[in-house]
């Protein structure tokens, strides 16, 4: 499993509860591009549609050596994931202040598959506490190193 790109950001604005492997639908640059590892989960997220899921916002450069047939930077790509899968995440979805983020894109084989989370966002006093406890471990492992 390589792994292309990760949404770091996703983890400290969100508690991730749960995740999920899908597929993407793409188009042979864009493939090309990813194996260059050009690409932004940064402001990302997933939309469930007509019992579809699909991936916004999610930035993958257009390839250096493509021509004119080139694909679109930021274009809406579908996700494959099975239909009890879409229902649960939906289900997840509807409650208030959940929402649907990529969490890494990597290859799997020959295949591209987007991990998928179900995440609340934290708050600004979680993210402070977070940062808190983590200084405090590192203090900890310093003294028993010394």
């Amino acid at each position: 499993m390589k792994v292309v790109a990760q949404n770091r950001k996703a983890y400290y604005d969100y508690e991730i509860e749960e995740a999920h492997e899908a597929g993407i639908v793409l188009v042979g640059t864009e493939v090309k591009s990813l194996r260059e590892a050009k690409v932004n989960l940064k402001d990302s997220y997933v939309i469930i549609k007509n019992e579809e899921a699909f991936l916004l916002n999610c930035h993958i450069s257009p390839y250096r050596h493509g021509n004119i047939m080139n694909h679109e930077p930021l274009r809406t790509r579908k996700l494959l994931l099975h239909k009890r899968e879409i229902e649960r995440l939906a289900g997840k979805f509807a409650t208030k202040g959940y929402t649907l983020i990529p969490l890494k894109i990597y290859f799997k084989g020959p295949y591209v598959k987007v991990e998928v989370g179900v995440a609340r966002g934290k708050r600004s006093y979680e993210k402070r506490d977070r940062i808190k406890e983590r200084e405090a471990q590192r203090e900890m492992e310093r003294a028993m190193k010394r």
